[in-house]
This record gives C-alpha cells, sequence and structure tokens, in this order.
C-alpha cells in the first residue's frame, strides 16, 4: 500500500501559464496517494484565485487554503506544514515542471535509504519551459551528501522543491522561530540531526528561472549585475554585496537560525564558531588570512567551483572586486 504524501504549494502573484502547468504536472504524478495543500498568499491577480478554486472542485486531493493578507514565503510555508500531517511531505514551488515520477521515486529513496530528507536533481529550464542546464547539480555546485555531514550544518542542502521530507522534521521545524531565512536550509538542518540525508541524480523536475527569480537558479554573474546596476561599480558598492547579498544571506543568517534549532551539543559548538568566522570576514576589507577555517566548514565533493568563488569573496575581496567591475 502506498503511504500518504502530502504536497504544499504556495501561490503569490504568478504567471498563469505557469501556475497551471506546475498543478497538471502534481496532478499527473505515477504516485497517487498524495494530497496537494495549496495556500494562496493573498495575490492581488485576479484571476489567481478563481482558476484555483477551479482545480480545487475538479481533484478531490486538493485543499486549497486563500490567506486573507500576505503572510510572506517563508511564513506561508510554515502555515502549509502547519495543515500536513502524512508520513511524507514535499515542497513545491508555483512555476516549475514535475516530471511524472518525481513522487514515486522520492518516496522510493526515502523508505530505501531510512533517512530524514531525500533531494533530486533537477532541469533548468527558461519562461518556454525549454531545458538550459541539464543538470543542475553539477551546473549550481549542489553538495552531494549520503547520510550526515558537516555541509549540512553549513549549507543548504538541496532547493526545497526538490526535498521530500518525513514528518518527524515537520514537527520539528515548526513553529518557525524568527531567524528562520529558508524552509530548504532548515529541513535539511533538522534531517541530519536525525536519521541522515541522501539524493537522487536523475532529474525529476524543471526548475524555472525567469526575470522575476529574486536570486533562486541564477549564476553569481547574473546576480552581480544586477546589483551593480542597482548600487554602481564602486569597492564600496562591492563590500556591501559582500556583505548584504553573500556573508550575511547565504552564510551567516543561516548560521544563526540552525543555532537556534540546534539539539546536538557539537553542532552549537560548529555553529557558534562558524558564526565568529563569518563576522570576521565581514570586518575585513581587503584580504583575509584565515582560510582554514573556510576549508573547514564549507569544502566539500561537488563545490570545486564553488569553493574558488568564494575564497576569493571571502578571503580576497580586492581580487572579487576587479571581477565585478568589469
Amino acid at each position: 500500500m502506498q503511504e500518504e504524501v502530502e504536497i504544499l504549494l504556495t501561490t503569490y502573484n504568478t504567471k498563469i501559464e505557469y501556475l497551471k502547468q506546475q498543478i497538471e504536472s502534481i496532478l499527473n504524478q505515477t504516485y497517487q496517494n498524495f494530497k496537494l495543500l495549496i495556500s494562496d498568499d493573498a495575490s492581488t491577480k485576479k484571476e489567481i484565485k478563481p482558476t484555483l478554486e477551479a482545480y480545487q472542485k475538479q481533484d478531490n486531493r486538493i485543499t486549497l487554503y486563500l490567506q486573507e493578507k500576505n503572510l510572506g514565503y517563508n511564513k506561508n510555508f510554515e502555515f502549509l506544514l502547519k495543515q500536513a500531517n502524512a508520513k511524507y511531505i514535499m515542497f513545491a514551488d508555483h512555476d516549475d515542471i514535475w516530471y511524472p515520477q518525481k513522487v514515486e521515486k522520492s518516496v522510493e529513496k526515502i523508505k530505501k535509504e531510512k533517512v530524514d530528507l531525500v533531494y533530486c536533481n533537477a532541469n533548468q529550464i527558461n519562461e518556454k519551459g525549454e531545458v538550459i542546464q541539464q543538470n543542475y547539480f553539477t551546473y549550481k555546485n549542489v553538495p552531494l551528501i549520503h547520510g550526515k555531514h558537516k555541509l549540512a550544518i553549513a549549507r543548504c542542502i538541496g532547493i526545497g522543491c526538490s526535498q521530500i521530507i518525513t514528518n518527524e522534521v515537520k514537527d520539528k521545524m515548526i513553529p518557525f522561530t524568527d531567524k528562520v531565512i529558508a524552509h530548504d536550509w532548515l529541513a535539511s538542518f533538522v534531517a541530519n540531526e536525525g536519521k541522515g540525508i541522501a539524493y537522487i541524480e536523475e532529474p525529476l523536475f524543471g526548475y524555472r528561472l525567469h526575470n522575476t527569480n529574486v536570486f533562486g537558479g541564477r549564476s553569481l554573474s547574473q546576480n552581480l549585475a544586477r546589483w551593480k546596476e542597482e548600487n554602481g561599480n564602486a569597492y564600496q558598492a562591492y563590500l556591501k554585496y559582500r556583505k548584504e547579498k553573500v556573508i550575511d544571506k547565504a552564510y551567516l543568517d543561516g548560521a544563526k537560525m540552525c543555532l537556534q534549532y540546534a539539539t546536538d551539543q557539537e553542532n552549537r559548538r560548529i555553529l557558534e564558531d562558524m558564526i565568529k568566522y563569518y563576522e570576521s570576514l565581514e570586518k575585513s576589507k581587503y584580504i583575509n588570512f584565515h582560510i582554514i577555517k573556510y576549508f573547514k566548514f564549507l569544502a566539500g565533493k561537488n563545490l570545486l567551483k564553488k569553493m574558488i568563488k568564494e575564497i576569493m569573496i571571502f578571503h580576497i575581496p580586492v581580487l572579487g572586486y576587479l571581477i565585478y567591475r568589469k
């Protein structure tokens, strides 16, 4: 007998064609014993509500929640997590396309490996649904974790829409604390403190990249170009980007979040040391010599290209600026 899976889909002012493609791709999964929980975060686009209501009437596996006021991305996912009760839970973005066996293969893997979280590979797709990168793991240097690993303390392991988690992970995630910045990073950290993590190398969905992505699957050069357009190419603008968008947003804030959830004393010690390391990086404007700390916390398999970029940004910011200002 198939265990029930609950798929959590948050929506907010998405393009209606993206939304329809995503919902259809979920409803057409080979694995049938699932519920689709949708929470719309007070969208202002008039076509969103009737479209979602039509899908709910069409398929009794759909439960729809219409928020009266905008909760924000994380709080909307927290709301759905609080509604979920199934043994296995999956996250879904409103603009991707799931391949038919995504749920089936995710459930098979998490049961076989007896872990708390499994994340899968993806194809990067454009606005038209065309594949522009065939292997998200390689393209974005995603850490490859099997079991438990230090990298699941220091990094986000697998984007949320690639994950399946156990109900035990969900219970430990909620309620969200004030430091939660990313539900997917939190899920992987909690799973790492539990029964561990596994991954699927096969791409099981199309991860859409489009003009409204805030950070998403964009490359470093794309994100730098956006920042430079708004803030200029002076060295102070680069240092601001390094602090706010790289060290704070992608590392320091994540470490502070994980520290609030850590139950393992050794993990707490690691996180406290990690936070001191990140804070020291922010104080160095031209070069930072504490590179051993980088390898202690952030080095790992499948990460060579990412590591080269990070070391340059973290420890030789003046060199990073020479590339930034071009």
